[in-house]
């Protein structure tokens, strides 16, 4: 039995607490604890990252599911959006993810440490693009869906970081965004993590208990554990000061980016 189990555990409680709190960074946040993990159980270090990505995506394939009820409950999902932008996301993350394999570890690695990076600025401080118009048509949302997809793949998230931005600059409310973006977190997930296992499905010395690239019992544990503590995280977020908080998570952000920048040199 791995000593690690206690920290897939830890990882979920945590996670599922702050993505129920703050709307977004349960991946942002799996990911580089995965790698740390990960490359603590002598997991192949040129293909960490693509075990922690493609385990993130099949956690939030999972979780998704709660916050998708919870949000058409009320009324918060614009599904017209969802069914135009759905058909890019699933093709834009399953390329992305079938291509991850063939890129250099290295630039996946720095491709992430940039996008914490950018996350974490974006939440800092608190940036929202000014509405500009309304869904563009059924092609430029391809195009979006594709874009949003396969930097999804490559960072291991459900996608909010990009799709809540787009969906205010397309004028949609808020609660609207936010709504409509988890929806969109679940084709993310499940195509992404499709692409990963069938990627990894053929790959030689790979870790016991692991599916092409998702490693089955971070992916329980976590899951599992994320489930209890997302509704703590969504009550928790009607009582505490949510702006500090955000703050807070975003320092945490450049923390973990600069862990793993360091360890790329």
């Amino acid at each position: 039995m791995s000593p690690y189990l206690p920290h897939y555990l830890a990882l979920g409680l945590v996670s599922g607490f702050v993505a129920g709190l703050l709307g977004v960074g349960g991946g942002l946040l799996m990911v580089p604890v995965l790698v740390f993990i990960f490359t603590a159980e002598g997991f192949p270090a040129d293909r960490v990252l693509l075990f922690a990505l493609a385990t993130s995506l099949a956690i939030i394939a999972f979780t998704s599911l709660s916050s998708v009820r919870a949000h058409h409950a009320h009324g918060a999902v614009n599904w017209i959006a969802l069914r135009r932008i759905s058909p890019g996301i699933v093709t834009g993350t399953l390329l992305g993810a079938l291509l991850a394999t063939l890129l250099p570890a290295t630039f996946l690695k720095y491709f992430f440490v940039a996008f914490l990076f950018y996350a974490a600025t974006q939440m800092l401080l608190n940036i929202r693009p000014q509405a500009h118009r309304g869904l563009p048509g059924s092609a430029a949302m391809f195009v979006v869906g594709n874009v949003i997809g396969m930097v999804s793949s490559w960072v291991g998230i459900g996608g909010g970081t990009l799709s809540v931005p787009f969906l205010l600059w397309c004028n949609a409310k808020m609660h609207e965004a936010i709504g409509t973006s988890a929806a969109i977190g679940f084709p993310i997930a499940l195509a992404g993590t499709l692409g990963y296992i069938l990627s990894g499905w053929h790959a030689t010395a790979m870790p016991a208990h692991s599916l092409g690239y998702v490693y089955l019992p971070a992916l329980v544990l976590v899951a599992l554990a994320s489930i209890f503590t997302a509704p703590l995280g969504a009550r928790a977020a009607h009582r505490l000061p949510v702006a500090t908080l955000k703050k807070i998570f975003a320092i945490l952000l450049y923390s973990l980016g600069i862990k793993m920048a360091l360890s790329l040199t």
